[in-house]
């Protein structure tokens, strides 16, 4: 990118985005009569994920030269593999309610994620012939549930818009004097150059796919500011006895609420798996920044179950006070309270057995049974990973500031979001905004 190198930053104007192009908010879209797509610049976007491939299509939409490298065989392999369960695309709460799953990264992706937002991207799957509906949770999936058609029928557009794929292709950083980006591919080490270069290199997690945050070391070294990556989305360990987690490990706990001890938010109702060593599922991903931070200060996280959480605390120690004449504790809980086989072995795992025996003390216990969790499980077996580029180190575009014409998008980015299709949203929607970043860029230096 030596051509690059001097020429100044993305125009003060903003992003630069194809006024045909529909999947854009209006406020994005701008007159291209007035503005020269650069000719026969190349773009080499490293990355064949979401967010790459969804920066390839808007580069090559614009008549730019898109070269895609990937290290894996094939592109989009961690997005099939998160379709398998049903390809959950995205969410259709009300904007303000979806920003806020964002946390502390909130300001930083809002721009991108307005301009590209679950409308627009329920109208770009559309526009490749897949129609989407909204789940009863809110949740906006492809009708056939799956991600293989999409991702099919989105390669065979992009290589229709010219876009250029090589694949087993392993980046590895720059030459030592910066200019040139290399890579490790079958045939040995490659170096190539480009007028711009866009990184979306995923996170760090499912490293088999390609995730494996092997782009850490790179950035830094020339200087780039990157947060640790750690898991996110993920289960925890605790220690379960001998006996509880041979009975029960691998059994759903149901219609349970939980929360954070400490933490101020209110319960939140869901469910979550039993595992060998700990907890995971829905319920748990929903809480793991908390949990993860919590042990990150303190080296342990108390993590607080409701397992009545339709019935009141009174109502919970009327039912648990009543007399149980003969019956043992374990049919008294569930004749009066609903309690299954699994709760209840939760009471007797995490309960003192004085605890037990005292009404009250065990009605208490059952609104708020203490687990406490000590570790979050790997990196690499979480579904996604926090920490990444800080936005500190980019300019609005998404580009590094002491690096002009290197941009960076998707999960390799600080950011971090639960499940239910905030995650994909928050890809794509970076994808495209530093695609556009790229053209202003490019307009910016060739003026």
């Amino acid at each position: 990118m030596a051509s690059r190198r001097s020429k100044p930053g993305i125009a003060a104007a903003g992003f630069i985005a194809a006024a045909t192009d529909p999947f854009l908010s209006k406020s994005m879209q701008t007159d291209l009569t007035k503005q020269q797509t650069p000719a026969g610049r190349r773009v080499a976007v490293i990355g064949g994920g979401p967010a790459g491939l969804m920066a390839a299509e808007t580069l090559a939409a614009q008549g730019l030269t898109v070269d895609l490298y990937d290290a894996m065989p094939s592109a989009g392999r961690k997005f099939l593999l998160a379709g398998k369960g049903g390809m959950n695309l995205t969410h259709s709460e009300e904007f303000a309610c979806f920003m806020q799953r964002y946390g502390s990264r909130r300001q930083a992706l809002e721009p991108a994620i307005r301009a590209f937002d679950a409308a627009a991207l329920r109208a770009w799957a559309l526009g490749l012939g897949v129609e989407t509906f909204v789940g009863s949770s809110g949740r906006v999936f492809p009708v056939d549930m799956k991600a293989a058609p999409l991702l099919r029928t989105w390669l065979q557009r992009l290589r229709s818009q010219g876009v250029r794929f090589h694949m087993r292709h392993r980046w590895l950083g720059w030459q030592e004097d910066g200019e040139g980006l290399r890579f490790a591919t079958p045939d040995g080490e490659r170096l190539i150059t480009a007028d711009a270069a866009l990184l979306a290199l995923g996170g760090g997690s499912w490293a088999r796919l390609g995730s494996d945050g092997a782009w850490v070391a790179p950035l830094q070294r020339r200087g780039v500011e990157v947060a640790r990556l750690q898991p996110a989305n993920c289960g925890f360990d605790l220690g379960w006895s001998d006996y509880f987690r041979e009975k029960f490990a691998g059994q759903p706990v149901l219609t349970v609420a939980a929360r954070v001890a400490g933490d101020a938010a209110a319960m939140r109702q869901g469910q979550f798996v039993i595992t060998a060593g700990g907890v995971e599922g829905s319920l748990i991903y929903a809480l793991s920044s908390a949990l993860r931070e919590r042990i990150n200060s303190a080296g342990q996280a108390l993590l607080q179950l409701d397992l009545s959480p339709d019935k009141s605390a009174e109502r919970v120690a009327a039912d648990v006070a009543h007399p149980r004449g003969s019956r043992s504790l374990s049919s008294h809980l569930h004749s009066r309270l609903g309690l299954d086989s699994l709760k209840i072995a939760l009471l007797h795992e995490c309960l003192d057995q004085q605890i037990l025996q005292q009404p009250q003390q065990l009605a208490a216990a059952i609104k708020a049974l203490p687990l406490t969790l000590r570790a979050a499980r790997p990196l690499d077996e979480a579904i996604s990973s926090a920490g990444g580029v800080r936005f500190e180190a980019l300019d609005d575009h998404l580009m590094i500031r002491h690096l002009p014409g290197v941009f960076c998008a998707g999960e390799m980015l600080d950011w971090e979001a639960p499940t239910g299709g905030y995650l994909l949203s928050a890809c794509f929607a970076t994808g495209k905004a530093a695609a556009l970043g790229i053209l202003s860029w490019l307009r910016a230096a060739n003026s």
